[in-house]
C-alpha cells in the first residue's frame, strides 16, 4: 500500500508530507483547491509524463517521493526489480521519487537508484491504479482482462502452459527432422562418397600431432646420420673405445693393491665404464628413435599430408575427422530411416497437440462459465449505480489456431453497452469521466481480492450524481476498501463520510504567495467539513445534524 506521500515545490504546494493508512481515505476540498494537483503529483512519482509546468514558480526544480509498503516477497514489484538489476529488501518500504526540474530535465529513482521514467512508470502501474477522465490502465486494458477472468474462476492455466510448450516443443522436432531429411536426402550421392572416404582413412584423435612429431624425428636422424654412425662407432668392437676402456680397467684390477693412487685410479676408471656402458645405451635409443628409414618417412608424410588435406576439405579440425565421420553416418541413417522417424515424431505431434486442445477446451469453458458469473455480478451492481441503462458482457472469443498459446485459446475483453440498442464496446469508450469511474467500481467490487493492484485511486467517481446513487458508491467503496487500499476524491458527503480517514485539501493566501495545504480532520473537524459539503458556504447546524447523521451510519 501506498504509505507516505512527500511533495516539495509542485505548482501550490511548497512543503507537503502526507501519511496513509489501509482502507478508505477520503479527500475533500473545494473546488480549485487542488486536488488536482495532489493527483498530479503522485502521478509524476508514479511515472506520467514531466511536465516543467509542474515546478512552483521560482524555484529550480520539483520533487515527489513515495514509500510504498509491500506485503510478502511475492509481491510482483519484487519480480520486476530484481529483472532490472535493482535492489529491494523485503520488510523494507520501497521508495519511488521523480524530479522535475524548471528546465524540463527530469530524473527517477527507485530505492535511491536512478531508473528510466519508462521503468518507474512500469512498476507503477503495478503499485497503483488511478481511475479518473483520462484513465487509460488498469481494467482498460484489454490484454490485463484474460488474467482477471483467470483469477476470478480460479482456473488452473499451469497445464495449458505446460502442455503448450510440450507441442511446440513437439512440432519444432518434427520439423527440423523434416528439414534434416530433406537437405540430407539432396546431398545422398556426396555423403556415401565422404563417409566411404572417411571409413577407408580410418582417422584417429591425435593423429596428425603423432605423425608430425614422428616425421621430424625421422628428419632430425637423416641430418645427423653420418655423424651418429660415426659415434657409435668409437664404441663398437674390440678395438672401441669401450672395449679399451674395460681392457685397461682389468690390467689395472690386478695391480691396484700396490698403491693407494692405483686404487683411486681403477675406481675412477670403473666410473668411467660405467657412463660410457649409460653413454653407449642412450646412444642405441637415440639411434633408433632418429631412425632414418626413407620409405618409413614417406609413408609417414603420406598419410600426414592426405590427413591435412581431408581436413581442409571438410573444413574441420584434424582432430575432429572422426567425429565428423560419425555425424555424417547418422545423417545417412536418418534418410535411410527417415519414414519410420518422422512417424514416430508425427505421432509424438499429434498426441501433443490433442493434449493442448483438450486442456485448453476444460479452460475455455472455465472461463466461459465465469465470464457468466462476473456479468450476472456486474449487472447486479449497475442499477444502484445509476448505470441501469447500461449493459456489461465478458467477450471470449475463440482465437484462430495461429494465435493459439500458452494461455488457451481464447480472447477475453470487457465489453459494455451505455444506452439500450446501442451496439457493445472496449470499456474505455464510455465517454462520461463519472460513469467510466462508477463501471470501473462496478467491475472492481465484482472482482474483488482478483482486481490488481494494492492501491487504487477514483477521482470524483461520484461526478454527477448524489442522494441515494452517492451513498451506493460510497457503500461500495467501503466494501472494496476491506480488501486493497482505496483513496477517492469527492464532492459527495455520503462518500466522504463512509472514509476511515478524511483529508481536507484547501488553498491558502497570506497576501503574497498562495499555497495548497493538506490536513487530516478528526471526527469534530470531519462533521464541520461534510456540513461543507451539504450545505455550502454557509454551513447550518441543520448541515451539521444531518452529517452527524451520515457519520453515525457509516
Amino acid at each position: 500500500m501506498l504509505s507516505a506521500l512527500a511533495i516539495r515545490d509542485v505548482v501550490l504546494i511548497e512543503a507537503l508530507d502526507l501519511e496513509f493508512g489501509r482502507g478508505l481515505g477520503v479527500l475533500t476540498g473545494e473546488t480549485g483547491a487542488g486536488k488536482s494537483i495532489l493527483l498530479d503529483a503522485l502521478g509524476l512519482a508514479l511515472g506520467a509524463r514531466a511536465d516543467s509546468g509542474l515546478v512552483r514558480h521560482g524555484q529550480a526544480q520539483a520533487s515527489v517521493t513515495a514509500s510504498f509498503d509491500l506485503n510478502g516477497h511475492d509481491h510482483p514489484a519484487f519480480a520486476m526489480l530484481a529483472e532490472n538489476g535493482l535492489d529491494a529488501d523485503e520488510g523494507e518500504p520501497l521508495i519511488v521519487r521523480r524530479v522535475v526540474k524548471a528546465d524540463g530535465g527530469s530524473r527517477a529513482f527507485i530505492n535511491d537508484q536512478p531508473v528510466s521514467a519508462g521503468l518507474l512508470r512500469e512498476l507503477g502501474a503495478i503499485l497503483v491504479e488511478i481511475h479518473g477522465q483520462h484513465d487509460d490502465r488498469g481494467l482498460l486494458n484489454p490484454r490485463g482482462h484474460r488474467a482477471l477472468l483467470d483469477s476470478f474462476a480460479r482456473a488452473e492455466t499451469a497445464a495449458v502452459e505446460t502442455a503448450h510448450g510440450a507441442w511446440r516443443a513437439a512440432e519444432a522436432a518434427l520439423e527440423q527432422a523434416r528439414m534434416d531429411i530433406a537437405t540430407a536426402k539432396q546431398d545422398r550421392e556426396w555423403l556415401e562418397h565422404a563417409i566411404d572416404e572417411l571409413r577407408r582413412f580410418d582417422p584417429r584423435d591425435g593423429e596428425e600431432e603423432n605423425l608430425a612429431a614422428e616425421r621430424a624425428d625421422m628428419q632430425k636422424g637423416a641430418r645427423i646420420s653420418d655423424d651418429l654412425i660415426a659415434v657409435m662407432a668409437a664404441f663398437d668392437g674390440s678395438e672401441g673405445g669401450l672395449a679399451q676402456l674395460r681392457q685397461a680397467a682389468r690390467r689395472l684390477d690386478r695391480m691396484a693393491g700396490e698403491h693407494a693412487l692405483l686404487a683411486e685410479a681403477l675406481a675412477a676408471l670403473d666410473r668411467a665404464v660405467i657412463e660410457a656402458c649409460e653413454a653407449e645405451e642412450k646412444l642405441e635409443a637415440a639411434s633408433e628413435a632418429l631412425r632414418h628409414d626413407p620409405e618409413s618417412l614417406e609413408a609417414i608424410e603420406t598419410r600426414l599430408f592426405e590427413l591435412r588435406a581431408l581436413a581442409r576439405k571438410h573444413r574441420v579440425g584434424h582432430d575432429e575427422l572422426s567425429a565428423l565421420l560419425r555425424e555424417l553416418e547418422e545423417r545417412l541413417s536418418r534418410i535411410e530411416a527417415g519414414t519410420e522417424g518422422l512417424a514416430r515424431l508425427e505421432a509424438d505431434c499429434a498426441a501433443k497437440g490433442a493434449l493442448y486442445r483438450e486442456t485448453a477446451d476444460v479452460l475455455s469453458e472455465a472461463r466461459r462459465a465465469a465470464a457468466a458469473r462476473l456479468d450476472a455480478a456486474v449487472k447486479a451492481e449497475l442499477a444502484p449505480l445509476k448505470l441501469d441503462a447500461a449493459r456489461f458482457r465478458t467477450a471470449v472469443e475463440s482465437l484462430p489456431e495461429s494465435q493459439w498459446g500458452p494461455h488457451g485459446k481464447d480472447r477475453v475483453e470487457f465489453e459494455i453497452s451505455t444506452n439500450p440498442g446501442a451496439p457493445f464496446a472496449p470499456l474505455i469508450k464510455i465517454a462520461s469521466g463519472g460513469e467510466l469511474s462508477r463501471f470501473i467500481l462496478a467491475l472492481k467490487v465484482s472482482l474483488a481480492e482478483e482486481a490488481g493492484a494494492a492501491t487504487m485511486i477514483f477521482d470524483e467517481i461520484d461526478r454527477g450524481v448524489g442522494g441515494a446513487v452517492a451513498s451506493a458508491i460510497g457503500e461500495r467503496l467501503a466494501r472494496l476498501a476491506g480488501k486493497t487500499q482505496l483513496l477517492v476524491v469527492t464532492h459527495s458527503p455520503q462518500v466522504a463520510a463512509r472514509g476511515a480517514a478524511h483529508m481536507l485539501i484547501a488553498k491558502s493566501h497570506d497576501g503574497v504567495v498562495t499555497r495548497t495545504g493538506v490536513m487530516r480532520l478528526a471526527d469534530g473537524e470531519r462533521r464541520e467539513e461534510i456540513a461543507r459539503m451539504l450545505s455550502g458556504a454557509s454551513v447550518t447546524d441543520e448541515a451539521r445534524a444531518q452529517a452527524l447523521r451520515l457519520l453515525e451510519a457509516a
